[in-house]
């Protein structure tokens, strides 16, 4: 929770807890400063620890289960509702297979009515997806799953490649048609 509370009097208006509610005073922090925060899904993944052999019977199901309870306790706790947004947290207790099914089914997050952050920049299940090991080649998997996260309806972004990302998630928009086109001259003359 000092973290966070230093956080907030720097300027920040939403904690990021990426371990779960592993620091139980950080939900007590955003409660009493009037601030966000994320709630993420670990699957009970110690802090700073790699996982072995993570298994879900449905790990979507598990991972919405899991946020969707930690965002009502918190509302119940005094944080802002619309303070809250969930993260299925990449990486975090998952396997590759973990992270992709959780993209597949993204839609699914969406529909619990919370806001969906996603967390997708250089992962690993990324790196592991393509077969690429640097950080440095996980750009276009960050992006392709990037766009198929916000077209399924997810709102947040955590992202390295700023610009890439943006331009990613207007031609989305566009695409859906939540954004119009930046410029339309091509054959309207």
């Amino acid at each position: 929770g000092a973290v966070g509370r230093a956080a907030v009097a720097e300027g920040a208006d939403l904690l990021n807890d990426t371990w779960a509610g592993a620091d139980p005073t950080l939900g007590e922090v955003a409660a009493e400063l009037g601030v966000g925060i994320v709630c993420s899904h670990t699957g009970g993944a110690v802090p700073r620890r790699r996982p072995h052999r993570v298994r879900y019977a449905d790990v979507v199901a598990d991972v919405i289960a899991e946020v969707t309870a930690q965002a009502e306790r918190l509302v119940g706790n005094g944080v802002p509702r619309e303070g809250i947004l969930i993260d299925p947290t990449h990486d975090f207790g998952k396997n590759t297979f973990h992270g992709l099914a959780l993209l597949r089914h993204c839609d699914q997050l969406v529909a619990t009515g919370w806001p969906v952050l996603m967390a997708l920049s250089n992962k690993d299940f990324v790196g592991e997806t393509l077969g690429v090991a640097e950080v440095t080649e996980r750009l276009e998997g960050t992006l392709a799953a990037t766009a198929l996260a916000a077209a399924a309806g997810a709102r947040v972004f955590r992202a390295h490649e700023v610009s890439a990302t943006r331009r990613t998630l207007e031609m989305v928009a566009s695409i859906v048609g939540t954004r119009a086109p930046a410029r339309t001259v091509r054959a309207l003359a």
